[in-house]
């Protein structure tokens, strides 16, 4: 009786054991399952991470002008790649070089942050250079505009000048004189043409000598002259009939001037013009019968 109970007890505790082997076997293969299963989940979770790190380096590529810098984020993008790469053969079980893959991809996000201060410290001093480079080219038009309208004003003023500073001639008298000097109608008396001018005060214009010049128009549009003189006028040099230089100080003076007559003048309308410091001054027509 007694052996069969010590039979009966080996066989329940044989049991139990069993039973409980088998829980713990059950236990450790679900245990091996779910960490496959967990380890294919990191697998995919870190091949999605270092893809968006290098989606990030591409993004930030075309962001940065500066060769150096992007010589050195195409580089890291390369790293990237190359471990994307290599996670993609490893195999799920094998949690060492995961683990050391992500501990690279920590040390890669850590230099991805490092250039992307360099990025926006240099994006910041692009665009305070862009910002400086925009004042200095106001800056410069404004002085530009100012140099150009400072210039207009003071030619405008030059031109006053210039203007208020020519000679004028307020009376003029033409008239012909026989041999004995004095005025005759008739042209075959004639022995001089004499030209009378007036030339007004102006205290701006320039004090000292002063040459008149006077040309003589005939009817068929010719010079009188005797000489192959000629003075500036208008970027041109005009010839002469005759000329004299007085010495003016800005008070009214009268200058006369004298034409020999040599040739034969014939009847019709002849023009005096009056010409001093390259500009017109005066003219008279008159007529010659």
């Amino acid at each position: 009786m007694q052996k069969k109970a010590l039979v009966y007890t080996i066989v329940v505790v044989a049991a139990i054991a069993l039973g409980v082997a088998g829980f713990i076997l059950l236990r450790q293969n679900n245990e091996l399952k779910e960490f496959k299963e967990q380890m294919i989940l990191d697998r995919q979770l870190l091949e999605e991470e270092f893809n968006d790190l290098s989606m990030q380096y591409e993004g930030y590529k075309f962001t940065v002008s500066n060769d150096s810098l992007l010589k050195k984020l195409e580089g890291e993008q390369a790293k990237v790649q190359r471990l994307m790469e290599e996670l993609k053969t490893v195999k799920s079980n094998n949690a060492k070089r995961i683990g050391e893959l992500k501990k690279e991809l920590e040390t890669l996000r850590k230099i991805m942050r490092h250039y992307v201060q360099q990025i926006d410290s240099l994006n910041k001093a692009n665009t305070e250079l862009k910002e400086e480079n925009t004042r200095v080219r106001q800056q410069i038009s404004q002085v530009t505009t100012t140099a150009q309208r400072l210039q207009a004003e003071k030619t405008a003023l030059n031109e006053q000048v210039q203007r208020a500073s020519k000679l004028s001639v307020s009376y003029i008298a033409v008239s012909l004189l026989d041999k004995k000097g004095k005025e005759t109608k008739k042209i075959k008396k004639a022995a001089q043409i004499r030209v009378v001018a007036n030339i007004d005060r102006n205290v701006t214009a320039e004090v000292g000598e002063k040459t008149i010049y006077v040309r003589i128009l005939k009817p068929d549009g010719e010079i009188l002259t005797l000489h192959d003189g000629t003075f500036a006028y208008e970027n041109g040099m005009l010839e002469y009939s005759m000329k004299r230089t007085i010495e003016y100080d800005g008070e009214p003076v009268q200058v006369t001037l004298f034409w020999d007559i040599s040739e034969y003048l014939l009847e019709g309308n002849y023009r005096a013009d009056i010409f001093s410091d390259g500009h017109l001054i005066g003219k008279k027509a008159f007529r010659i019968e």
